[in-house]
């Protein structure tokens, strides 16, 4: 009879003790709450001991969380309907303000986080948010860590995933790259030709100024022709040549 009333302590002393004995990893603190107030240490990591049950401690991780911002309906400053989804990385840098000044620190990230992609990418050109995403993810970055600091949340990267461009504007820009594309190569030709152009007019300069060049250059040319084999060949002479050749038979 004796030892029922010690055997329902010793249970009741084990349970409590059970409850009042709290383990916390390293990357893990221990917001604790005595009779509703804060207690300014968060506890951890290891074992640690809440007097159960006028302690209450909630958990509260320090790694950095991963958070996937859904697709955004955006419209740009140039009027452009696209859908913008980002990554956000942050942690915990102080867990009471974590637990204390905001409800569910996850949840409000996420919202703020939506809510800045949003405000931020519309005030934008298309072209801007195609071609500028490290001044962008910069921007978000900034916005974002200030709103949250009070909350003691760090936030350290934000990453804009992926654009997705409406049907016609994808063909609008594929347009716009052939074009470019055309341009470039029809520029790149042209300076070939004026390239080109310079050269005979510099190689015609040189034979004008020396008329045994030029006939060298018709006496090379007949040669390549000879070499095709053709059976008859009717090759202009210059008048300088003809000229050449009567001189010689006059003297004779």
């Amino acid at each position: 009879m004796i030892a029922t009333p010690i055997l329902v302590a010793l249970l009741l002393f084990v349970f409590w003790l059970m409850n009042s004995l709290k383990i916390f990893n390293e990357y893990e603190r221990g917001v604790v709450f005595r009779l509703g107030r804060l207690l300014p240490t968060p506890r951890g990591p290891g074992l640690t001991f809440i007097f159960w049950p006028i302690d209450r401690a909630v958990r509260v991780s320090l790694r950095t969380i991963v958070l996937d911002v859904p697709p955004q309906d955006i419209i740009t400053r140039d009027n452009v309907s696209v859908k913008v989804n980002a990554v956000i990385y942050f942690r915990v840098l102080d867990p009471n303000r974590s637990i204390v000044e905001v409800e569910n620190f996850h949840y409000a990230t996420s919202q703020l986080a939506q809510t800045t992609l949003r405000s931020v990418l519309g005030q934008v050109e298309m072209d801007d948010l195609l071609s500028q995403r490290e001044r962008l993810n910069t921007q978000l970055q900034t916005i974002l860590d200030r709103h949250t600091d009070p909350w003691g949340i760090k936030v350290s990267m934000v990453e804009v995933k992926h654009v997705d461009l409406p049907p016609d504007m994808q063909r609008a820009m594929a347009k716009q790259a052939e074009a470019e594309r055309e341009k470039r190569a029809k520029i790149i030709h042209a300076e070939g030709e004026k390239q080109a152009a310079s050269a005979l007019a510099e190689a015609a300069n040189i034979m004008t100024a020396n008329s045994g060049t030029l006939q060298l250059r018709y006496l090379q040319t007949l040669t390549e022709i000879a070499t095709e084999k053709n059976s008859t060949i009717i090759f202009p002479l210059p008048i300088e040549m003809l000229s050449a050749f009567m001189k010689n038979l006059t003297k004779t």
